[in-house]
């Protein structure tokens, strides 16, 4: 019963993401007015809004205009409860588990957003770096210190990439909101869960890049949203983080 309560409202939620994902960056309100069709502008009645099943209902497509609905919004309703179904079956229903349920809900819209505008809104950076400290104070796994070693050791190394970048090109390679964000992942997640997240990210980004290069025929100037490789790695390095580190780690007790 806990779980399949999680999923409904993982969905419910995944819902309100897409609302984030789409007005923030746009600079409009949250809360109003109702959902409308991008395209056509026609209010969404609430029939024509529940969650995954309206979507596959209308066809993909919009009622009024029949332009089609972006695969974005089914995907995040999807993806959200199903995150937060891995979250309940590592943490159970815990303080933790809603924490990262946050976290989570916030890694989400970022990676979207970025993904999409290739931009992380400090509307959602800053809050999440100050939420991660706040909660670094009921933790019993890691103190504040720890937090803000784990924040410190995250955004002083995206600075430090882009500062040399931008010393040797005159210009940025990475953007500020990188760094803000590691800010609040490196915060949450602590030093070994930062370090992970980064070599993760890294790792990840590089073979897109490299696969964008050699079969896309791109060129070496586009650029990447790395936001929407940190934010999949740092809920890889939340959830399977210390099975990670202790799988690399066996490998040296098996040559020492």
């Amino acid at each position: 019963m806990e779980a399949l309560i999680i999923i409904l409202f993982g969905l419910a939620w995944g819902s309100f993401l897409n609302v984030i994902i789409y007005r923030l960056p746009r600079g409009q309100s949250i809360l109003w007015p109702p959902s409308s069709c991008p395209h056509c502008g026609s209010r969404i009645r609430w029939y024509d809004n529940i969650p995954l099943i309206s979507f596959f209902l209308l066809a993909g497509k919009c009622r009024f205009c029949r332009k089609s609905i972006s695969l974005i919004y089914p995907l995040v309703e999807a993806l959200t409860p199903a995150l937060f179904l891995i979250l309940y079956l590592h943490f159970a229903l815990s303080a933790h588990f809603f924490a990262s349920a946050l976290f989570t809900s916030a890694l989400i819209a970022l990676g979207f957003i970025d993904f999409q505008h290739q931009i992380l809104p400090d509307h959602l950076t800053i809050p999440l770096f100050l939420l991660a400290l706040i909660y670094s104070f009921f933790r019993s796994d890691f103190s504040l210190k720890q937090a803000l070693a784990g924040a410190f050791i995250g955004s002083g190394f995206l600075f430090m990439v882009y500062a040399f970048y931008f010393l040797i090109k005159k210009k940025e390679g990475l953007g500020t909101g990188d760094i803000i964000l590691m800010l609040g992942i490196g915060a949450f997640l602590g030093i070994k869960g930062t370090i992970l997240t980064l070599i993760l990210a890294t790792f990840s980004g590089a073979l897109v890049g490299l696969f964008l290069l050699l079969i896309q025929k791109k060129g070496w100037q586009f650029a990447l949203p790395f936001g929407s490789f940190l934010a999949p790695s740092a809920f890889i390095s939340l959830v399977w983080g210390n099975k990670i580190i202790s799988w690399y780690l066996g490998f040296f007790s098996l040559t020492g």
